[in-house]
């Protein structure tokens, strides 16, 4: 959610020293941001941090490093934090600060739901047995199990000590690098996130490479290719002695390689004399090559001239890719530097269409943006966003050979029957992925949770009846779309600026109508199409379009827990208004419960004054989302007013998600 307060000014928090290494991007095509954007992007998220601690649940024991920093055409500025406590890196503790265009803070997107507060930083489980307990969390054949991290874990409360240790090995055949939390308090396993990201639900052998070096100062070479699914295509290349080498000057390096049927990391140099590759055939190893390589490029420049995003890393070095790897391999991944690309059973069906290296390749993209978990709503939402990139690329590509459409590795044939991977129109046609989200769905693994993800987006681009497929709508009324061009640039500003580690569908609805509210104005026609496309998915919210009334609008939208039979009170400071408040006061509250029957909620006026608005009805219902009104007139307007909700009984918890005052 994004959090917008008005905080007190507190006390300076410190920027380290690597803040300079974020990139800088524009969120929209042609919009380059400079040193100058980037350095002004910085100062500002430093000023924000001074004066708004609060919004980011900060703490005087912390630091924060910026990651990634983001200029909108308009000037607006987005930078994205980690952050240490007493020196430990927290796991979980990512925001991003928002400054308009003149340059005042405009909120934070924030992934931790309360300040960090630790008794000690004093690990009470040792490290060895942190990694003991790691590797056999893992669940395959391990490799590798990675010295112990003392981290802080800020997933849940006020945090807690952990180990964070990487294991990497083979799990249902496929490589698996998987970053496992244990309590550094009780030794009992906290979370297990995958670092590879596959194509398709693994379950075949192979296994993680290394990072690929990228020639330097090289002159591309305009050659010409034959891949096995794009038909002849142009293919920029390298000159090596009296050959040629499948590496692309243009975009950054890219390379692609031949991993010689090893899943040992192995990648030898493809070289060619008369720089003609390929013949279409996947017994000509070069074919395979082609295909990658020009799937590398296309996706690059989808990035660059549509998504105004300076290559994947977000810093013009291209993304390395391995073909050929393993044997016998059926899927795709991005393993954190690169793509690697299995030849399919029998070696003979390689996966290097051009849907799956756009797919592999934005994992990279997510990684380095909003860098969402692999697993929950999180990890179903990192699997729709390389779908829904993938997509595009097909459609920008162009290609006669592979033509755009919303089946996902529909031609790499990889069950044997014909039959796509995955529908995004209707996610449900492959038997596992949801249609209509439901709160369940967070256990689903990534590929078939992905079906929200992917079926919002088709309604968004296409609508539910008027695009290349009837979609359903979960019992909502039919969507008319935007097209594939506007929903695809506010997908990705959503992504890329207000999506942290742990954003779950509910989240994203809220993300993607602040990034069409930013890109196209709110409440105008694409807000309204992203409000009815998550609705046709099964996620609602309490974001109605409205005439805006007049006056003035207060609101604070930071998440404040409620425990068991526990009292909470969150502000709101009213400045600026003019004598009383009025008699219809509008008081919009929004609280998140599994049980309402069980709440007291009051508005506390600036004098003390209490006025009930919930007084434990509804029964077991979940949520309260209404707005109520006040007959406030007698009440001077300016001051702290206060929201108090109480839980009078055991067994229900949750959180003040949002709440305002309209005077």
């Amino acid at each position: 959610m994004r959090k917008t307060l008005a905080s007190a000014g507190i006390a300076l928090a410190v920027i380290g020293a690597s803040a300079a290494a974020g990139t800088a991007h524009a969120s929209q095509p042609g919009i380059q941001a400079g040193r100058a954007d980037r350095a002004t992007a910085l100062a500002r998220g430093a000023e924000a941090l001074a004066a708004h601690r609060s919004a980011i649940d900060g703490t005087a024991a912390e630091k924060y490093i910026a990651r990634d920093v983001i200029v909108d055409a308009s000037g607006a500025t987005h930078v994205r934090y980690d952050r240490t406590y007493q020196g430990l890196a927290v796991r979980g503790g990512d925001f991003v600060v928002h400054n308009t265009p003149g340059g005042s803070f405009a909120g934070a997107t924030v992934a931790q739901s309360a300040p960090i507060s630790l008794a000690s930083t004093a690990p009470s489980v040792a490290s060895a047995t942190a990694a003991a307990t790691a590797a056999k969390a893992f669940g395959g054949t391990v490799r590798e199990t990675g010295a112990p991290q003392l981290v802080v874990d800020a997933s849940a409360g006020a945090g807690r000590l952990a180990w964070s240790v990487t294991v990497s090995g083979v799990k249902a055949n496929s490589p698996s690098r998987i970053a496992v939390l244990v309590d550094a308090t009780s030794g009992a396993v906290l979370s297990r996130n995958e670092l590879i990201r596959t194509l398709a639900v693994p379950g075949i052998h192979a296994a993680s490479a290394p990072a690929l070096a990228t020639a330097q100062g090289a002159h591309a070479i305009a050659g010409s290719g034959t891949g096995v699914f794009n038909g002849t295509v142009p293919v920029d290349t390298t000159a090596a002695g009296t050959g040629f080498t499948l590496t692309d000057p243009t975009r950054g390096n890219g390379k692609t390689c031949d991993g010689q049927q090893k899943d040992t990391g192995t990648c030898v140099d493809l070289t060619d004399a008369d720089n003609i590759w390929g013949d279409g055939k996947a017994t000509n190893r070069q074919s395979a090559a082609v295909d990658a390589h020009y799937g590398a490029a296309k996706t690059y420049d989808y990035y660059n001239a549509v998504l105004g995003r300076n290559g994947i890393f977000g810093n013009g070095t291209g993304a390395p890719s391995i073909v050929h790897y393993g044997n016998a391999i059926q899927n795709a991944f991005w393993d954190g530097t690169q793509m690697l690309y299995g030849d399919g059973l029998q070696n003979t069906h390689p996966l290097v269409a051009l849907d799956v290296a756009g797919h592999e390749m934005t994992h990279g993209v997510t990684e380095r943006t909003a860098n969402l978990d692999y697993f929950g709503d999180a990890g179903g939402l990192n699997e729709a966003s390389s779908d829904i990139v993938g997509t595009m690329v097909e459609y920008y590509a162009a290609n006669p050979k592979d033509t755009g459409d919303y089946d996902i590795g529909d031609t790499i044939n990889i069950f044997g029957n014909g039959k796509p991977l995955r529908y995004m129109y209707e996610p449900f046609l492959d038997g596992s992925s949801p249609n209509c989200w439901t709160t369940g769905i967070k256990n689903l693994d990534p590929h078939y949770s992905s079906g929200i993800g992917n079926h919002f987006y088709y309604l968004l681009a296409e609508g539910s009846a008027a695009g290349p497929h009837k979609s359903p709508t979960c019992g909502a009324p039919a969507v008319t779309g935007i097209g594939r061009d506007k929903a695809a640039r506010l997908y990705y500003k959503a992504l890329s600026t207000y999506y942290v580690h742990n954003t779950d569908y509910p989240k994203a609805r809220t993300a993607t109508l602040q990034a069409a509210a930013d890109l196209y104005g709110k409440c105008g026609t694409e807000y309204k199409a992203v409000q009815s496309a998550w609705s046709a998915t099964g996620v609602v919210g309490t974001d109605a379009c409205t005439t805006p009334p007049t006056g003035k609008y207060f609101e604070n939208a930071k998440d404040i827990a409620i425990k068991d039979k526990k009292t909470v009170i969150s502000q709101i400071k009213v400045a600026g208004v003019t004598g009383n408040a009025p008699a219809a006061l509008a008081v919009k509250v929004d609280i998140k419960h599994t049980n309402i029957g069980t709440l007291v909620v009051d508005l506390l006026a600036p004098d003390g004054s209490v006025y009930n608005l919930h007084n434990r009805t509804g029964g077991t219902a979940d949520n309260i989302s209404k707005t109520y009104t006040v007959d406030a007139s007698s009440e001077v307007a300016n001051g702290t007013w206060k929201l108090r909700v109480s839980d009078k009984a055991a067994g229900d918890t949750g959180k003040i998600d949002l709440w305002g005052l309209q005077f």
